[in-house]
């Protein structure tokens, strides 16, 4: 292992980040009051972490200096998954040095603020603050580094270091060990022509977004911060009530929002290579691409079962996450109860499935199996290249081939057929074995954490809540974490948070939303002996 080049790329990253931060500090004196004590606290916390960031960055930079050798898989895969875990302690300093409160008088801890920092980066969007709207409990500052979080992580640190800083030869094997999931449809072009192809994608997806809701007379930190969690599939919002806020301001169409959002969600859970197809005038690749196809039919099938199902249990009398909800159909002037049951169905199945997370409902009040519905989307989520998480379609797809494959050579021993995706062969021959193998271990980790939550938290973080549905609000937590969706069910609904959670937990939940966030071998390569050997 080539220990000082991993400093000295380590080191850069650090930089980075520190730099990043710096874009939050204006917020503090235009959306904020910077004479309110806790705006100039979050200023304070800001610079704090920007110092500290570049503190770490230079003394990694100076460990580093005399890096010489060519950056390999194992350093790659080590530098992509060091550099997530420093992220999370350095996106959590602005949270812990500012006192942002959790909850009212109870500052955040350092595993609080680790916790929000690894949601933020992996796109989760789950969190541990209880009251954002509220300044003095959560500077403006504080709220945009929030969001600006998902915006770092959701085409990835790694990609946008490579599209910034090129990094030659070595660029390849980073963005390989960072994007998760198996690629289809990459175009032939150097490795940080390609990520500058990513990074202008994303980029375009965030103006046109922020510019849209922006028209739509959304207030322009708004825009941006709800931008930043859609387009990365992340989630933070700026309200307690999420993107359900919008739907109780009179001077907003709250319908054109959502049908907004629900438009960029789908694009973000769209391999990005097939958008550069689409933009290049090769449509043709998008339409006959077979994970695209079947993500959309995932997405259609579910929102249908959940919109009957929602009908049949009158699961949409009442409308919004908010305190203040529209009441439903037995109103005089209450809107068609299909159309208001087509409205919240789309926009949750769309905003579970592609791991977004954003609420216009409290869905986990619904009857029992559209909540089910939205669990097994949970492990679904969005294509392979996109900024969605989840297991990915395109995985799904080659599990179902292969257990196909797999029962005719049951009966036909003799017969050898190859792996097939949309008419043709997969040539990767190792490709139907690492498939086996991650669905192996993605059902040993849920299994294990789901028993670990079980047998650590106590009673009292059911206080509020019915503790006869630990066990599912557990499978709940564990599932949401670990692909990156944000709420769950029950004591992590719409409007709850992980806040009463034991401080064990969250640091297990942090771990899930990066296993969720980058390839598990990746991460777990780190924990063995070899890997960190020269040889």
């Amino acid at each position: 292992m080539n220990l000082r080049l991993l400093c000295k790329l380590l080191g850069l990253i650090a930089i980075l980040i520190g730099a990043a931060m710096a874009f939050s500090l204006p917020w503090a004196l235009v959306e904020g009051d910077w004479r309110m004590a806790s705006e100039r606290r979050g200023l304070a916390g800001l610079a704090g972490a920007i110092a500290a960031c570049l503190a770490v960055g230079m003394s990694l930079r100076r460990l580093g200096r005399d890096a010489r050798g060519q950056l390999f898989r194992k350093e790659a895969m080590a530098v992509v998954a060091l550099s997530w875990i420093m992220a999370t302690v350095l996106g959590g300093l602005p949270y812990w040095f500012s006192g942002t409160l959790r909850a009212p008088r109870t500052p955040m801890s350092l595993v609080d603020a680790m916790f929000e920092s690894q949601s933020g980066f992996s796109t989760t969007g789950a969190t541990v603050l209880a009251e954002i709207e509220d300044p003095a409990m959560v500077p403006r500052c504080i709220l945009f580094w929030r969001s600006s979080t998902h915006y770092l992580g959701g085409l990835g640190i790694i990609v946008l270091f490579v599209a910034i800083l090129g990094q030659g030869s070595a660029g390849k094997a980073l963005m390989r060990a960072e994007m998760p999931g198996p690629s289809h449809s990459s175009p032939q072009a150097r490795t940080q022509h390609t990520a500058w192809v990513l990074f202008l994608i994303y980029n375009g997806l965030n103006a046109a977004l922020i510019l849209a809701l922006w028209m739509l007379r959304v207030p322009l930190f708004d825009a941006i911060c709800h931008a930043f969690g859609a387009i990365a599939t992340g989630g933070f919002s700026t309200y307690n009530a999420s993107v359900g806020h919008f739907a109780t301001d009179p001077s907003l169409n709250s319908v054109l929002i959502e049908i907004t959002l629900v438009v960029f969600m789908i694009v973000a859970g769209t391999n990005f290579m097939l958008l550069y197809w689409l933009l290049v005038r090769k449509p043709e690749k998008l339409f006959r691409d077979v994970e695209w196809r079947t993500y959309l039919a995932i997405l259609a099938g579910a929102t249908l079962l959940v919109l009957i199902a929602g009908l049949v249990h009158g699961d949409f009398d009442r409308y919004g996450t908010s305190e203040v909800a529209i009441e439903g159909p037995g109103s005089a002037d209450g809107p068609y109860p299909v159309i208001r049951g087509l409205r919240c169905s789309l926009f949750q199945v769309v905003s579970i499935m592609t791991t977004t997370g954003f609420c216009v409902d409290e869905f986990e009040k619904w009857n029992a199996l559209s909540c089910g519905v939205l669990l097994v989307l949970m492990f679904v989520g969005g294509c392979a290249g996109s900024t969605g998480g989840g297991i990915k379609v395109i995985r799904h797809l080659l599990f179902v081939r292969i257990l196909r494959l797999e029962l005719e050579q049951a009966f036909h021993p003799r017969v050898v057929r190859p792996l097939r995706l949309g008419g043709e062969p997969v040539e990767d021959q190792s490709l139907r074995k690492n498939i086996l193998v991650y669905f192996g271990l993605v059902g040993v980790i849920f299994v294990a954490s789901w028993l670990f939550v079980l047998g650590v938290e106590p009673v009292t973080t059911w206080a509020n809540h019915n503790v006869e549905h630990k066990m599912i609000d557990s499978i709940s937590c564990v599932a949401t974490t670990m692909n990156n969706v944000g709420p769950g069910l029950g004591v992590v609904g719409a409007r709850q948070n992980f806040g009463s959670f034991s401080a064990p937990s969250k640091l297990l939940f942090t771990w899930l939303m990066m296993i969720g966030r980058l390839e598990i071998f990746v991460v777990l390569a780190l924990f063995v002996p070899s890997f960190w050997r020269n040889q």
